[in-house]
C-alpha cells in the first residue's frame, strides 16, 4: 500500500480555516473510530500497516496528516502549533465525520496530542491507546537545558530558534529518514558512542545528519522512503517543528494536559530500545490512569509502529476489541 485515500476536513479552531488530509478504511457500526495521530517527522502514510488491521477487526481507523504535515493545511504563525490548536482540529474532525466520541492513538508527538484528549476535549475521547509516547506533561526548555545544557546537544531545544533547523534539515531530507528511520538498537552500544538521554550525551542526530552513522536496520522499504523523501521535499519540516516552539506555552495553557487522573481505558505500548521515549518514562502511569494496561515490544526502536507492524497491531485490536466492541 504506497498511498491511502484521502479527503479534505475543514476545521476552524483558533479562527482559522484548517483542511486536513484524512484517511479512512473500516466502518465500525456501533462502535467507536479510532483516530491515529502521528509524530514527527511522520505522516498518515505511517499507520499504513494499522489502519487495516483495526478496520479488519471491525472499527472504522481514522489517520490524517496532521496540521503541518503532508497535504494537510501548515499556517504561517508558529503560535497556530499549540497543543489547543491540535486538540481543537480532532475534536474538528469529529464533529465533521459526525462522530460523538472516539478512541485516539498517538505515537511520539501525537501521543502528547492524544493523551491531551481527556484534559482538552473530555466528551469527545472513549478511550487512549500511546505508542512510545507516556501520559506524563511535555518537558518545557527550562527542564531540557538543565538536563542537556547547550541547546545545540538537544534536537528540541536547537528547534527553538525560527528558521534554523527547518534550513538545515529541509537541504538533507532524505538522509533524515535513511539515517534516522531505522530500527532498534541496544541502548548500552549508544552510550558507548555518547548518544543518549543522559547529561554530558548528545541527543541531536539532527544536526549531525551528514556525519551520523546508521545505527540499525531500516524498518522502511526503499519505496517507502521515498513516499516520505516526496512528501518532505515538497512541504519542508517547518510544520512540524512549529509544533515544539510551543511547548513553553502548552505548559502555561494547559497545565493539566498530561497529568489529570484518567479513568477511560487506557492502553500503553512501549518500545524496549526507544532512545527518545523509553519505557521507564511509564512507569508511573499506573497512578494516574486507574484502567490502565501496559505492554513492552522488545528489541525494538522508536519507530516500533514500522519496525513491528504485526505486534503493534496484534496488540492494538485485540484492546480495542476486548474493550470497545
Amino acid at each position: 500500500m504506497h498511498t491511502l485515500p484521502g479527503t479534505n476536513v475543514p476545521g476552524g479552531n483558533g479562527g482559522e480555516q484548517i483542511h486536513l488530509a484524512v484517511h479512512e478504511l473500516g466502518e465500525g457500526t456501533g462502535r467507536p473510530p479510532v483516530v491515529f495521530c502521528h509524530g514527527f517527522p511522520e505522516l498518515a502514510y505511517s499507520w499504513r500497516h494499522q489502519l487495516p488491521v483495526v478496520a479488519d477487526a471491525g472499527f472504522r481507523a481514522i489517520a490524517m496528516d496532521q496540521r503541518g504535515y503532508g497535504a494537510s493545511s501548515a499556517p504561517e504563525a508558529i503560535e497556530a502549533y499549540g497543543l489547543g490548536r491540535l486538540c481543537g482540529d480532532l475534536a474538528d474532525l469529529l464533529d465533521v465525520l459526525e462522530v460523538e466520541r472516539a478512541v485516539f492513538v498517538g505515537h511520539d508527538w501525537g501521543g502528547f496530542v492524544a493523551w491531551a484528549m481527556p484534559a482538552l476535549h473530555p466528551d469527545r475521547v472513549a478511550g487512549v491507546a500511546g505508542i512510545c509516547t507516556p501520559y506524563t506533561p511535555f518537558p518545557g526548555t527550562d527542564f531540557l537545558r538543565a538536563m542537556f545544557g547547550e541547546d545545540e546537544d538537544m534536537y528540541m531545544l536547537w528547534f527553538q530558534e525560527p528558521g534554523v533547523a527547518e534550513a538545515h534539515l529541509d537541504q538533507r531530507v532524505r538522509k533524515v529518514f535513511e539515517k534516522l528511520m531505522v530500527g532498534g538498537v541496544e541502548p548500552s552500544l549508544l552510550a558507548e558512542e555518547g548518544v543518549g538521554r543522559s547529561a554530558g550525551m548528545s541527543f541531536n542526530p539532527f544536526l549531525g545528519i551528514d556525519e551520523l552513522e546508521v545505527r540499525g536496520d531500516p524498518v522502511a522499504t526503499p519505496e517507502e522512503i521515498d513516499h516520505y523523501v516526496e512528501v518532505f521535499e515538497r512541504t519542508g519540516f517547518r510544520g512540524g517543528i512549529n509544533w515544539y516552539r510551543n511547548i513553553d506555552a502548552n505548559a502555561r495553557d494547559h497545565p493539566d494536559a498530561g497529568s489529570v487522573p484518567l479513568d477511560i481505558p487506557t492502553l500503553m505500548i512501549t518500545a524496549e530500545w526507544d532512545p527518545a521515549l523509553p519505557p521507564s518514562m511509564a512507569a508511573n502511569m499506573g497512578s494516574v490512569c486507574s484502567d490502565l494496561e501496559m505492554h513492552m515490544i522488545a528489541h525494538a526502536g522508536h519507530w516500533v509502529t514500522q519496525e513491528c507492524p504485526e505486534e503493534v497491531g496484534a496488540l492494538l485490536s485485540d484492546w480495542l476489541t476486548r474493550r470497545f466492541a
